[in-house]
């Protein structure tokens, strides 16, 4: 006896020979798989779906390929066939990462749900909002989302979350892979307490669990795979170059391989756009998919490739899971994916269903770490191969770079001439040396201040009168020649010397002829010689300001001054 995949091919032997009948599905849904030629359930099916049927909530663990989707959509369909769906309040509610994914899902519910008059609604990016909206007007029993769109909904009040009573999160570990989980822990608070929830990731880490942890209510545990597990019928290798050579080696390889269509993966969106170019313009037959495409765009580029239009699909991370083609014959990763976990997904889109695939990695030295962490993971090393007319070289463990950078001749972020302490003292102070008379009044009026230097202070600091003495108290003189000042014309000078000297605050002219004062700027009429703002110096600056008692005697004022700087 086999078991047989959501695909109705088979899986291998299964010793239980457990049938669908014996699960508890109703006789619609086993008509619906009947005629799309499906007989035993996969492990996971067989183990998850009398466990939702029973109302547990279930932490699955299984790898893409298994049949994990109608593992939660055929129980769900059961559960809902009973009641009736509201307006804009879903019964159920099923969060994917990706659009791809999500409307593997739809489709899923539209075949194993033929003879059920459930309605769904299929809520994702790059599609009409108002079709959407008129949807959940009319009511859905299933609504199947990615998080960015359905918050976006939920934010113009198109939607209440308040009577679902069915709850999947799935692919989680590649929602946080993709930042998604802010955005999930946001909906589960708005969802009610008393709910089913089924939770399933193809990896259970450390913070899937704390994150399970969270959502779920004593769960049942499911994993039916090792999370290194790999298809036996891939074929796996490596070619390890230069960063340069990457493109040349890639050509070589589709070039001499029997390749009948494959997708080659790129770590970045922007590396996408670039190798498709570089692919067309070698003459390959070549389409693009990644995130920042129109999902028109998407859904075309998706139709091309599984009619055979195009061989080669250059893609992100975007297409390694969700997309449900059976007979893609290699895949290529231009680039080692960052996650080890990522390794095989990718990988896992080639040999399904018992067919023959084949999975080429091309690496750089600087690479080394994160193969090391894929071959750990898979529990074999990846056989290397060499590529005629290009240098092998071997992998670099100690390489220190991030991601998408080239390597690391121009040193690391630690690398860099660190800025210390006697770089900035060296640099010289704002202020001028002062000349010979300005030590003795720094000292008057740092040691033996006069009774009007607090007023005069607190005027300079409020609205700026009285400039001029208060920067000969506050700071050294400019030492630049007095008569190259007064020979530069000054529209403030008449200003500062007749009319602010000697006047209460209510007799300034700014305050009483409605100008610049009004501002709350101050007058902002100053002398040339100020260093560093030109013409207009903040009021705070020229505020008198007792210095150091060193500065103030005139001995090594310029050292003391630069070690008052922060």
């Amino acid at each position: 006896m086999t078991s047989q995949n959501e695909h109705g091919r088979s899986d291998g032997p299964d010793s239980t020979s457990t049938t669908f009948e014996d699960l508890g599905l109703g006789p619609e849904l086993l008509q619906a798989l009947a005629e799309s030629g499906y007989r035993h359930p996969t492990p996971i099916q067989a183990q998850a779906i009398p466990v939702v049927l029973m109302g547990r909530d279930v932490l699955g663990c299984a790898q893409t390929g298994t049949g994990k989707t109608a593992s939660f959509t055929l129980p769900m369909i059961e559960i809902l066939a009973a009641g009736r769906a509201k307006a804009r309040m879903p019964r159920s509610l099923i969060l994917a990462p990706t659009r791809e994914l999500a409307a593997q899902v739809a489709d899923n519910f539209d075949k194993y749900g033929k003879y059920h008059p459930l309605k769904k609604a299929l809520i994702i990016g790059g599609e009409s909002m108002n079709d959407q909206v008129a949807l959940l007007d009319r009511g859905v029993d299933v609504l199947i989302a990615t998080p960015g769109r359905l918050l976006d909904m939920f934010e113009r009040g198109r939607i209440l979350l308040n009577d679902v009573k069915v709850l999947v999160i799935d692919e989680a570990d590649r929602m946080l892979d993709m930042g998604f989980i802010p955005d999930v822990e946001r909906i589960v608070g708005l969802l009610p307490k008393i709910r089913q929830t089924l939770f399933f990731s193809a990896t259970l880490g450390p913070e899937i669990r704390r994150l399970a942890d969270a959502f779920l209510m004593n769960p049942k545990e499911i994993s039916v795979s090792q999370g290194g597990d790999t298809a036996a019928t891939v074929v796996q290798a490596m070619a390890v170059v230069e960063e340069i050579d990457k493109r040349e080696t890639l050509r070589h390889l589709i070039r001499i391989e029997e390749v009948k269509n494959a997708f080659i993966f790129c770590n970045r969106k922007r590396d996408v756009d670039v190798l498709f170019r570089s692919l067309k313009k070698h003459g390959f037959d070549v389409v693009q998919l990644h995130g920042d495409m129109a999902q028109s765009a998407r859904s075309e580029t998706l139709d091309k490739f599984k009619k055979g239009e195009a061989r080669l699909m250059v893609c992100s991370d975007v297409a390694a899971r969700g997309i449900d083609i059976s007979a893609v014959s290699h895949v290529f990763n231009f680039d080692v994916p960052i996650h080890a976990e990522d390794y095989i997904h990718r990988i896992g889109r080639t040999g399904r269903a018992g067919m023959a695939g084949h999975a080429f990695t091309i690496a750089t030295p600087d690479d080394g770490k994160f193969v090391v962490a894929i071959e750990k993971l898979i529990g074999n090393p990846v056989p290397r191969i060499e590529v005629e007319g290009v240098p092998a070289l071997e992998l670099d463990m100690s390489a220190r770079r991030g991601r998408g950078g080239r390597g690391a001749a121009s040193g690391g972020r630690g690398e860099r001439p660190a800025r210390d302490g006697g770089e900035k003292r060296e640099r010289k102070p704002r202020q001028a040396a002062p000349t010979e008379e300005a030590p003795a009044e720094v000292a008057t009026a740092t040691e033996t201040p006069a009774p009007e230097a607090p007023r005069r202070a607190e005027r300079g600091r409020g609205r700026g009168r009285d400039r001029d003495e208060a920067r000969g108290e506050s700071r050294p003189v400019e030492s630049r020649p007095a008569e190259s000042r007064r020979d530069e014309p000054r529209r403030d000078e008449p200003r500062n010397e007749d009319r602010n000297r000697g006047r209460g605050r209510d007799e300034r002219p700014g305050r009483r002829r409605g100008r610049v004062d009004e501002l709350g700027i101050g007058e902002m009429l100053h002398a040339d010689g100020v260093i560093g703002f030109g013409d207009h110096p903040p009021d705070f600056i020229l505020a008198a300001v007792p210095l150091p008692a060193k500065l103030a005697r005139g001995s090594d004022a310029e050292l003391d001054l630069a070690d008052t700087e922060d």
